[in-house]
């Protein structure tokens, strides 16, 4: 299965052009380390409106991931996780808790985690060191979670993984 991502940045002022967006291209470098192929990046402005359009636009028949950056905080404006359960099928909190534990300041983050179609999606902080944290977090599952999503939904999952072999 080849490994394919998107990144989708969540600001008003990248959008706006006040700022450079710092996190998406150090999410992309470490997706691209880890063998995944970044296919695309796009900024969007706050709110639980345009982000869950550009989120559903960006994971329908898309089979990969899609990582958010910005937007998990608790500003007014911080609206990426309500804009994310209006476009998952299905949560995965335990994604979202094991990137929470990677910062003490995870406590604070409501980020969420979860699946569309074939498309998993996990919502990072805006911060380039909380991003890359974040991500750094589940890296080493999102291969296998990737491949279930893909994959037949009957597969056997080996005991090394904590699934059965038996038929």
């Amino acid at each position: 299965m080849d490994l394919v991502a998107k990144i989708l940045t969540v600001s008003d002022s990248v959008v706006a052009g006040g700022r450079e967006d710092t996190a998406g291209p150090r999410l992309a470098t470490l997706l691209e380390e880890h063998g995944y192929a970044v296919v695309e990046r796009r900024a969007v402005a706050d709110g639980i409106e345009p982000v869950a359009l550009v989120l559903r636009e960006m994971a329908t028949n898309f089979s990969g991931l899609l990582v958010t950056t910005g937007g998990t905080g608790f500003s007014p404006r911080d609206l990426t996780p309500e804009a994310t359960l209006q476009v998952v099928d299905r949560e995965a909190p335990g994604l979202a808790e094991a990137m929470r534990l990677a910062n003490p300041l995870g406590r604070l983050s409501r980020a969420r985690a979860g699946t569309f179609g074939n498309c998993l999606i996990l919502n990072t902080p805006g911060s380039p060191r909380g991003a890359t944290e974040y991500l750094e977090a589940v890296l080493d599952v999102l291969g296998h979670a990737l491949e279930l999503l893909d994959g037949d939904q009957n597969q056997l999952h080996p005991p090394e993984i904590g699934g059965s072999t038996a038929i």
